[in-house]
């Protein structure tokens, strides 16, 4: 299975789009890069924010299967957070 890793920065601008489309499911997983208490990482769809979405707190570690198809977005509620992504496709 082909392995990708990335890191992304998120702020509180703008969603950012941390894991695109693909035509294969893919294992992903997020963790936020933060320790410092209360910087937080929001993900879900292109219009997540704190207000509809879950957080991953500072240091966690996150893991999602996504189908094939769908994409994955992040915000947060600080600027400049570093957020690392692995993503593996499934069945790739």
């Amino acid at each position: 299975m082909p392995i990708y890793a990335s890191q992304v920065t998120l702020g509180t601008a703008a969603p950012v789009l941390i894991v695109k489309s693909h035509h294969m499911a893919q294992d992903v997983t997020i963790h936020n890069h933060s320790k410092s208490s209360n910087q937080y990482v929001y993900i879900g769809g292109g219009s997540v924010s704190e207000a509809n979405s879950i957080h991953i707190d500072p240091g966690e570690t996150l893991q999602l299967k996504i189908q094939a198809g769908d994409v994955l977005y992040g915000i947060s509620n600080v600027d400049d957070l570093k957020v690392g992504i692995i993503q593996s496709l499934q069945g790739g």
